[in-house]
Order: structure tokens, then C-alpha cells, then sequence
């Protein structure tokens, strides 16, 4: 089942108009495409750092070094692929 589409309108200054119509241009999508991408996007990293946030604050700073610790030691025991050599 597809959802129903709502209206929003918002006021942006002229400027800022003029390169949302530019962006959407080069990207060769509509001016809706393009702000329906934007605040998707916007949101999803909004809430991915509400999530990381809520969960830091459970942790000591020695706790998330010492998790980061074991991490890269487990890195650092294995052999680097070819295509992430520099």
C-alpha cells in the first residue's frame, strides 16, 4: 500500500531558493525529489546521533577506550587487503 503524500510549504530565502533549483538541476531531479532526499537524510543522521549519543552516555571514558583498544588490537592482528594499501 502506497502512503498518501501531504503538502508542505516552507519559506526559504531567495538564495537559498536559487541553489536548491541549481543542485536539483545538476542532480537532474525536481526541486521535491531533491528536498524529500535532503530532509530524509537530514533526519536519519539526526537520529543516528541521538542513538550514539544516548548510548555514549552509558559509558565511562575509560570503558569506550578500552572497547576501542580491543577493537583495533583485533585490527591490527590481521593482514591488510590490497585495496585498502596506500
Amino acid at each position: 500500500m502506497k502512503a498518501k503524500a501531504s503538502v508542505l510549504t516552507i519559506r526559504v530565502p531567495k538564495e537559498l531558493k536559487h541553489k536548491i533549483e541549481q543542485v536539483a538541476d545538476q542532480q537532474g531531479v525536481s526541486i521535491n525529489q531533491l528536498a524529500l532526499y535532503a530532509f530524509t537524510k537530514e533526519i536519519k543522521e539526526m537520529e543516528t546521533s541521538l542513538y550514539f549519543s544516548k548510548y555514549l552516555k552509558l559509558k565511562s571514558k575509560n570503558e569506550i577506550f578500552s572497547d576501542f583498544d580491543k577493537v583495533i588490537k583485533k585490527i591490527g592482528k590481521s593482514k591488510l587487503p590490497d585495496w585498502d594499501k596506500m
